[in-house]
């Protein structure tokens, strides 16, 4: 039957995860916490939904028609890397099936020690895509951010650097934590020591998935916090992207 995936939910004609139209499948599973997680009911890793990859390409391909020529599968979370085994499996079949695979990750789960490493030096050669998130650059605001340390996220970036592996780049913009001038220069500093970077995209910040915490017995840490404005957004936009003056 072949390894079986813990499967969150499934959103069929995703428009903002990966090129064109896509099939976005959200595993279970994330080891970071971050204060803003809009997807706090994917952190347990147990799910009633498991799924193999075989199902979830035979449900997929369903929809092609409507992925014209640049969409496909988007695996996102959770973490997805924390069900590698199963990814890889997902990944290979959807290329033998000529299917463009994105992977949606934070990347938290990288190192380059066995087994994992060559899992995922074989998972890169069946990905199309990385999207990976900055959450921040600097080691103790990722820490309060997130729960989880930065320095092999970072060392995942180098690593898809290297291997010429196309990536998107992810930032969150919330208002007193991850607009801070600085801090974003530094973040460009770093971008600019990569190779492979295709696009630079800044989210803004809501609260809409405040309810799951408090469904989850949970406060909602950023409370108050307001959503940037379209402006605020654009102004990181410029400074990541390297069109903002020093």
């Amino acid at each position: 039957m072949g390894t079986m995936g813990a499967i969150h939910s499934i959103e069929t004609f995703g428009s903002v995860d990966g090129p064109g139209i896509r099939f976005v499948i959200f595993l279970k599973g994330c080891r970071m916490r971050c204060l803003f997680c809009h997807n706090a009911d994917t952190w347990d890793p147990k799910s009633d939904i498991m799924m193999t990859a075989d199902e979830l390409l035979d449900q997929a391909e369903r929809y092609r028609p409507y992925w014209g020529r640049k969409g496909g599968i988007t695996v996102s979370g959770g973490e997805p890397l924390l069900q590698i085994e199963f990814l890889l499996e997902l990944f290979t079949k959807a290329k033998a099936r000529g299917i463009h695979t994105c992977l949606d990750t934070c990347g938290e789960p990288f190192t380059r020690e066995e087994p994992f490493s060559s899992q995922f030096e074989a998972l890169m050669q069946v990905t199309d895509l990385v999207m990976l998130d900055i959450k921040h650059i600097d080691p103790a605001m990722h820490l309060k951010l997130t729960s989880r340390p930065n320095e092999n996220i970072l060392d995942c970036f180098r690593y898809l650097s290297a291997i010429g592996q196309p990536i998107w780049i992810r930032q969150v913009l919330i208002p007193g934590y991850t607009d801070d001038v600085a801090a974003l220069r530094r973040t460009r500093a770093f971008i600019e020591t990569l190779t492979g970077v295709e696009k630079i995209e800044v989210l803004p910040y809501h609260n809409l998935g405040a309810y799951k915490w408090e469904e989850l017995g949970m406060r909602y840490p950023l409370e108050g916090v307001e959503a940037p404005s379209a402006d605020h957004v654009a102004w990181a936009e410029r400074i990541l992207r390297g069109e903002a003056p020093n």
